[in-house]
């Protein structure tokens, strides 16, 4: 017992507990084992946060705004739902660097919700956000779609520098 409370008292404080990391591992100990909450997480950003929107426009075109984007290795980019439509965003297997999608799918599984291990799940809320942080991700271009509206030709190009 001492073991598992001093390997859980490890894990709480390498992942910056803190204070709260004595009490949080001594009532970790009571509780069944969990996966280790370090494993899971994602990349930290160390560049810039990028926006992009998603919304339906005055004239009824389901887009991203912007429709194309470039950023740096390490920046983030935020997607704001805007109007409360179901969005998501999901990335074309054949239209992404190599290497992108095993990193993507790393990246994924760190979400909720996700429709596939490309997908995000869908935001329905206005101001609904979901973000990625393209730290170590492959260099190249990206092109992606908004699953419910990609017939209305809701799609993107992200390129990565």
């Amino acid at each position: 017992m001492r073991k598992l409370f001093a390997a859980l008292a490890f894990a709480t404080f390498a992942c910056g507990g803190g204070e709260q990391a004595a009490e949080q591992s001594s009532q970790a100990a009571m509780q069944p084992c969990q996966p280790n909450p370090c494993a899971a997480a994602a990349p930290m950003g160390t560049g810039t946060v990028h926006e992009v929107q998603m919304l339906l426009t005055d004239d009824g075109s389901y887009v991203y705004r912007p429709a194309t984007l470039t950023i740096k290795v390490g920046d983030t980019v935020r997607w704001i739902n805007v109007n409360g439509f179901p969005h998501n965003v999901a990335w074309y297997d054949g239209q992404i660097p190599a290497g992108a999608k095993d990193y993507l799918t790393k990246i994924y599984q760190t979400k909720q919700g996700n429709i596939g291990p490309l997908s995000s799940s869908l935001m329905t809320q206005p101001n609904q956000t979901f973000e990625i942080v393209f730290a170590g991700a492959p260099t190249g271009t990206y092109n992606y779609y908004c699953t419910p509206h990609e017939a209305l030709g809701m799609k993107a190009t992200l390129t990565i520098q």
